[in-house]
Formats: structure tokens, C-alpha cells, sequence
């Protein structure tokens, strides 16, 4: 299908997906997408407090309804976030929980219809500025008790928010919270009915969405004007649930997607492939990013791999001399890593594991060296300031200095869990927990 001519020209820089010449001044002082401005972790002109806990340092604390782990999306004096609350509607052709077949994690398919509910929050004071009810449906599975059905990110160019429900949807609204497009994609079914959390990319007009499932696995890219359909591609896949990277490298812009089978490259504007890598372990989480002119993909279930590969790659590089350089222990299960210049931090697993290594090399800086009182951890870590944020699942974040040397500066707590990454912006730091969103800020006291 032929693309919609853009309505506005967006101009590309690496992977902030934004326009360049208008906006690169608000590039660092937002974070507008899933991993912030570069989708590396780190907001490189932010400097937010490193000490807080319940009442020091806290701006404000709202409560959010529903439930939702989706990273908040911050641009300007607009907090986006993303929510799934239950209704009192039921679906009477569901068998109640007690009713249905025993699943493995003791997953059930929820009878309730859910409302999915976008929300703009006002910077400053915690206030609610907008509220919009996407659709209203029952969720056609179930999913991990450590997931739910808001756990996508949205993202913003400026001046439209693009969202994800995944079976329930993609939305484009623009900032003042008016509906400008929908498309529904259809239902898919995930591993052992674990849901679904990739969030969506978008980049110079387009919008990418990848869908790696337990049937017919594919990316498509969507016209960010309308959603209609620009191109599709099918994937030999299972479900994976990393969301995919734009580059652009020599002039062509490369679409990266990591999965369990291969690590693949698309070409943007049609979606042929480029170049393709096997090797990744199951149930593929972190998401890629680069540097250097590497790509670094990386997955942690049942095995470890890291390959940085180069982004000019063309063929099958699989077992390959041409893979820039990999590792295969301690790498993440679900969350991914940041970069801080050149170093790489990342977690073992799941577990409070740290380790640092070289992007440029891969070889070693320190690790892996146990986060003392941090256990679990599904956040991913994020920077600013010259400073490693990570947060465990009990509320707990470490804050520790980047560089080559191990070293805890702040240990911060609150009261409730956090599964959900951390946002940063300007001198504000935000952390959505269980039930609520935190603002700390320098400018709190």
C-alpha cells in the first residue's frame, strides 16, 4: 500500500523518533517513548534527586485506577499513562475462574469487560488534565500475574500520542486527548496465555508494531496519519515481547526486532529484510539499542546471549565471524539495559545482579556483583546525572554512581511495589508503582 504523503516532515535522529529541526531542544528534556529520548535508558541532560522516600524529595503522589506497568510518557507538562480497570460487566459465556481449566501460573480468563483508559496527568501538581476510555472489552485471554493488560508504552511525537492495547487496539490521539484514528489489528494468542506488553515505535510518519505470537507472528508498519497499513511482513516467531528499534545507518533507515529465533533488520520504507542472526534464548524480553554502529540484542530465560552486531550487516550472520562481540552469562530475562557513554549496565535475570561491561569491546568492567537489598527485579534500570537507577520489585531503588568502579551512593524506598521502568525528566524522577505514580523532584522542598 502507498504511503500517506506526511503531513508534517519528521527528520530522523538515531532512534528518538522526533522531529529533528524544531524540536531537538525537547528532546532531552523529555521522555517521550518507551526507554527515553535515544530508547538507551538514559535522559543525558537530566539531573533528578538521588535521595527520596515516602515524604523527602516527593513532589507529589497520585493514584492511578485500574492496573497498568507501562512506563509513564512525559513531554512538556503532560504525564501519559496507560490503565486497565474492571468493570462489573461480565461476559456470562466465560466460566467463572473456579470453573475453568487448570492453566500453568494458575492463569484464568477473566469474564469482566475492562475499561482501557488513557490518561494525561499535569507535571507539576499530580491532576488529573484528561481522561479517555479507549474501548471497553473483555480481554479474549488471560495473562502472568506479574503482567496485566496495560503494560505497553505509549509514545508521543509532540503533537499526536500513539497507544497500544495490543489485541484491544492502536490509538493516535492528539494532546488534548481528542481520538484521531483507531485500528484493530485482531486478537492474538500469547504463550501459555502470559499477554501481551510490546510496546510500538514511531518514526517519520510511521508507526511499527510488532506482534510475535503463538499463531501467525508479523510486523507491520502503519501510516501515522490514518493507520492504515504501509507494509506487512510475517515472522517465523513465537511470542517475544521486546519492542523494536528504528536506526538509520549510511542514509537507510533499518527497522531491528529481537526474537527468539533470529535477530532480524527491515528495511523501513518496505520491510524487506536486511540482515538476520540467530541465537537469542526463549521468551526474548530486553529491547535493542544502539551505539557505535552496533545493534545489541539480548535475552535471559533458560540461557544467556548478548551479540552486538554490526548495523551495516547484510545476509545471515548466524555463527557467524561477523558478530562484533557476545557473551553468554548474566544477561536480562525481562528488563533491559541502559547505556552511560560507553558502559552497559544490565541485570542477571531477573535477580539484583549488576554487571557492567564495555559496549564499544564487551569486555568486563565489574560484575556480576549483587545490588545489596535488592532481590527481584523486573524495572529496568535507567540514568541521568551521571547516575544508575535501579529499582527492585519491593520499591527499593539503588542509585549508583556510572563509571568503572562499583558504587552505591543512595539507598531510596517507598511503600509500595514497582514492576514498571522509571521515567526521567528535567529534575523529575517518575516511578509508578502498584497503584500510584510518584513525582520526585529536586524542586519538592
Amino acid at each position: 500500500m502507498k504511503r500517506t504523503v506526511a503531513a508534517i516532515l519528521l527528520v530522523c535522529i538515531s532512534v528518538s523518533h522526533l522531529r529533528a529541526n524544531d524540536l531537538s531542544s525537547e528532546i532531552d528534556t523529555n521522555w517521550h517513548q518507551w526507554r527515553g529520548p535515544f530508547a538507551t535508558g538514559t535522559a543525558p541532560a537530566a539531573d533528578p534527586p538521588i535521595h527520596w522516600d515516602e515524604s523527602a524529595n516527593v513532589k507529589w503522589k497520585a493514584e492511578i485506577p485500574g492496573e497498568g506497568s507501562s512506563t509513564p510518557i512525559i513531554w512538556g507538562n503532560q504525564i501519559f499513562v496507560l490503565t486497565a480497570v474492571q468493570t462489573d460487566r461480565i461476559d456470562d459465556s466465560v466460566p467463572p475462574a473456579s470453573e475453568q481449566p487448570e492453566r500453568p501460573f494458575g492463569i484464568t480468563f477473566p469474564q469482566n469487560y475492562f475499561r482501557f483508559v488513557v490518561m494525561s496527568i499535569d507535571r507539576q501538581t499530580g491532576n488529573v488534565l484528561w481522561e479517555q476510555t479507549a474501548c471497553v472489552k473483555r480481554p479474549h485471554e488471560g495473562h502472568h500475574g506479574d503482567n496485566d493488560f496495560a503494560s505497553a508504552s505509549p509514545m508521543t511525537d509532540g503533537q499526536r500520542l500513539f497507544v497500544s492495547f495490543g489485541s484491544r487496539g492502536i490509538y493516535c490521539y492528539d494532546l488534548q486527548g481528542n481520538l484521531l484514528w483507531e485500528r484493530q489489528l485482531g486478537e492474538v494468542d500469547t504463550r501459555l496465555s502470559f499477554g501481551e506488553g510490546t510496546s510500538i515505535v514511531v518514526h517519520d510518519e510511521t508507526v511499527i508494531v510488532n506482534r510475535d505470537n503463538e499463531g501467525q507472528s508479523y510486523i507491520v508498519a502503519l501510516d501515522a496519519n490514518s493507520g492504515e497499513t504501509i507494509w506487512k511482513k510475517d515472522r517465523d516467531e513465537s511470542t517475544a515481547w521486546a519492542t523494536p528499534l528504528v536506526v538509520e545507518h549510511n542514509n537507510r533507515k533499518q527497522v531491528i526486532t529481537s526474537a527468539s529465533n533470529r535477530v532480524r533488520s527491515y528495511d523501513f520504507e518496505n520491510g524487506d529484510l536486511i540482515w538476520q542472526c540467530g541465537g537469542q534464548v526463549s521468551n526474548v524480553i530486553p529491547s535493542p539499542f544502539t551505539a557505535h554502529g552496533l545493534v545489541y540484542c539480548m535475552s535471559g530465560y533458560r540461557g544467556s546471549a548478548l551479540f552486538a552486531i554490526p548495523v551495516d550487516s547484510k545476509g545471515d550472520l548466524t555463527d557467524s565471524d561477523r558478530i562484533a562481540w557476545k557473551l553468554d552469562r548474566d544477561t536480562p530475562y525481562i528488563p533491559s539495559a541502559v547505556l552511560v557513554d560507553d558502559l552497559m549496565y544490565f541485570t542477571k535475570s531477573n535477580s539484583g545482579v549488576l554487571t557492567c561491561v564495555d559496549s564499544r569491546t564487551g569486555e568486563n568492567v565489574y560484575g556480576p556483583i549483587r545490588l545489596p537489598g535488592v532481590s527481584k527485579i523486573y524495572s529496568s534500570p535507567v540514568s541521568a546525572g551521571g547516575h544508575v537507577y535501579l529499582t527492585g520489585r519491593d520499591g527499593t531503588t539503588l542509585v549508583v554512581k556510572h563509571g568503572p568502579k562499583f558504587e552505591v551512593l543512595a539507598t531510596n524506598r517507598i511503600a509500595e511495589a514497582v514492576d514498571s521502568s522509571l521515567a526521567i525528566a528535567g529534575h523529575d524522577l517518575f516511578i509508578r508503582s502498584e497503584k500510584s505514580i510518584y513525582c520526585i523532584s529536586n524542586a519538592a522542598n
